[in-house]
């Protein structure tokens, strides 16, 4: 009891002394904490902030992409495999094609595994006059309906099959003739009954006549054999039109891929191209977040040594100063019968309240520092405080403030009480 209460007199004869080594040790845990704290809370709202980001786009694309599917259901295929000696010229010229392939190119296709294609659809087509009404010109089509890959799940078909014995009709067809669904209609020797009728679509379509593809093939003399196959280009694997087209020649050899442009493509367009910009967007804000950390760490790097070091000079500074003053009384208490070691004890423990006191206001002080640079509630900063660096800096200040008045400490109780009592 009496060394502590040695030590209190010590602390209460010299406040200023010991205020001074508090307020440095206040600044350097100040600094130290609020720093580190702000390192993590910008870490924290990094991650939240790319993370509402992603999640923001991904929202965006879902939509982008439940949309385009939308449309697509209403707008329907959007390209051709064609022979490849087709020529184009003639084919878009004429609007359908008078070269053709083997059936049996729609069995290979449907066994691929074929990824950047959806709902194929074999068909023959042929422009011919239709002799029971008056030879008018008109486009024949027949088609059997979407042919499912055999390796993937089947879609929802988005032609549906005309059924046999039946026919569609276009608008300029059905409108001139005044026939409607139920009407029978003879073509080319054959009966159909008039399963539906298509509205006005300003193409090709207003003059043509759809029917099973069996059954147009033996019209039309081309048993066996197809025009072309329509299918829906998949946008779900990326935009890679090169890749579509070096992709199906590989599969089908002596085939060609005509590509229509229509709103389909150009939201699918219009969707990856907000994909590309989103996710530069994103990349731009991690950069970003990254610099500023970067920054951020760059100036704890230099600025906690900085102020840890001028505190612990500070510390041995007042520490000297103070047992200068001190060194008749020291000498006193020696020749008293106080040996160093309890001499020593008074100051180091001196020391130690030094650094526990700085320490837990160091740690208040940066609450509400960090509390008010990032503007949160007070149950926010709590959530960035946590208990292994608090008690790390608790120890760290208290070993630093001790070893600070450490090497001052010892001289100053190893000296000759004699010889300093001759100089008094």
């Amino acid at each position: 009891m009496r060394l502590l209460h040695l030590v209190r007199k010590e602390i209460g004869y010299h406040k200023l002394t010991f205020v001074l080594g508090v307020l440095s040790v206040v600044v350097a845990v100040g600094v130290f904490v609020s720093l580190l704290t702000l390192l993590h809370a910008h870490d924290i709202q990094t991650e939240r902030i790319l993370s509402e980001k992603e999640k923001k786009i991904e929202k965006e694309m879902k939509k982008m992409e439940d949309d385009y599917r939308k449309i697509m259901l209403k707008l329907g295929l959007n390209m051709f495999i064609l022979p490849e000696d087709q020529r184009l010229d003639n084919f878009h010229e004429e609007g359908y094609a008078s070269k053709f392939m083997s059936e049996e190119y729609m069995d290979t296709l449907s066994a691929s595994n074929i990824v950047t294609i959806r709902h194929m659809l074999p068909i023959v087509e042929q422009k011919i006059r239709w002799p029971e009404k008056r030879n008018r010109t008109i486009i024949l089509i027949g088609i059997r309906g979407e042919v499912p890959f055999t390796k993937i799940a089947p879609k929802k078909p988005i032609v549906v099959a005309v059924p046999p014995g039946g026919i569609v009709l276009g608008y300029e067809l059905w409108d001139s003739l005044n026939l409607k669904v139920g009407d029978k209609v003879k073509l080319l020797g054959e009966t159909f009954e008039v399963s539906k009728c298509h509205p006005q679509r300003g193409t090709k379509d207003d003059i043509s006549a759809w029917i099973d593809l069996e059954m147009a093939q033996r019209l039309l003399g081309l048993e066996d054999r197809l025009s072309g196959i329509m299918a829906l280009q998949c946008f779900c694997h990326g935009w890679d039109l090169d890749k579509l087209v070096r992709q199906i020649p590989g599969i089908l050899p002596g085939t060609q891929v005509v590509l229509f442009k229509n709103e389909v493509t150009t939201r699918a367009e219009s969707r990856f191209h907000a994909q590309a910009v989103a996710k530069a967007s994103l990349e731009a804000e991690r950069q970003h977040r990254l610099k500023l950390r970067g920054e951020l760490e760059t100036f704890a790097s230099w600025l906690i040594p900085f102020v840890i070091i001028a505190s612990m000079v500070l510390i041995v500074f007042l520490t000297l100063s103070n047992l200068r003053q001190r060194r008749g009384e020291i000498a006193t208490l020696r020749a008293l019968g106080y040996r160093s070691s309890q001499i020593l004890y008074v100051f180091l423990t001196k020391a130690f309240f030094l650094g526990l006191i700085g320490a837990l206001l160091g740690i208040s002080v940066s609450f509400f520092v960090v509390m008010i640079i990032l503007e949160v509630p007070a149950q926010e900063i709590f959530k960035l405080f946590s208990i292994p660096m608090f008690i790390g800096v608790l120890v760290g200040a208290l070993v630093l403030s001790i070893l600070a008045s450490w090497v001052p400490a010892t001289l100053a109780a190893g000296e000759d009480p004699a010889a300093i009592l001759r100089e008094e």
